[in-house]
């Protein structure tokens, strides 16, 4: 069984303690502030009358994405998993369910940034082990799920980002950094720690998923005989054969 399931890889570092509700951080209350109202009225407006249900995935979505406007870290408390339901006519067991299946939602506190690694066979074949290694030493932090000490990063393992071809890949927040290896992912976490946030995407000489290096095949763009004036191309012509 993967150590990530394990007591002393569980928490903010502490062998044995296993915070799974963080009943000790939970806000008191939530509400939406104007901005999430906002993107809430545009999103709702989209699904049938008494289909609202099917609106909880955003709407979560937007309520952790304001807690991580509000206290730098992108979570969502219990307290919002029940305005949430309020909002949308369910039981608040239906969010919770929702909410704690998806990996894109975090049920506690996080680091600002969220250092999500993909270990699945992809990227541990082209390096995820080092990867992960250069996360732990550039931040501090020894085991998955917990947080450094300066509250700037937590680290989660995460199965297949989906993103195979540039592997191996870290998410942090919502953006994909490719192609990594070890000493390009400490460099990362160096520039996030001066608070700078470098282009997502592959980290080397490539384009999108093409080869390193450039494509291989498909070197030419074949040139086409402009259509005839006043014809559309594959437009039968009313005066040929077939008129």
């Amino acid at each position: 069984m993967s150590g990530h399931f394990s007591a002393e890889n569980i928490g903010h570092g502490t062998p044995g303690h296993v915070p799974r509700d963080a009943a000790s951080q939970q806000p008191a209350q939530f509400a939406f502030d104007a901005n999430s109202e906002a993107q809430i009225a545009a999103t709702v407006v989209k699904y049938p009358e008494g289909k609202q249900a099917s609106a909880v995935i955003p709407l979560l979505y937007i309520a952790q994405q304001q807690m991580a406007r509000h206290t730098g870290s992108a979570w969502l408390p219990r307290v919002a998993m029940d305005v949430v339901a309020a909002r949308l006519g369910m039981a608040p067991i239906r969010v919770y369910e929702v909410a704690t299946f998806y990996l894109m939602f975090n049920t506690r506190p996080v680091g600002r940034y969220h250092l999500q690694v993909c270990t699945t066979t992809p990227c541990w074949l082209r390096g995820s082990a080092d990867v992960v290694a250069a996360v732990k030493s550039a931040a501090g932090i020894r085991h998955w799920e917990e947080t450094s000490a300066d509250g700037l990063f937590t680290m989660t393992e995460v199965e297949c980002l989906g993103a195979c071809v540039n592997a191996p890949v870290l998410q942090v927040n919502d953006d994909y950094y490719e192609d990594l290896d070890g000493p390009r992912t400490a460099g990362l976490i160096e520039a996030l720690k001066r608070g700078e946030v470098p282009p997502p995407g592959t980290t080397i000489d490539r384009f999108g998923s093409e080869p390193i290096g450039g494509r291989t095949t498909l070197l030419e763009v074949p040139n086409r005989e402009p259509a005839a004036a006043g014809h559309d191309e594959g437009t039968p012509d009313p005066h040929g054969p077939e008129a």
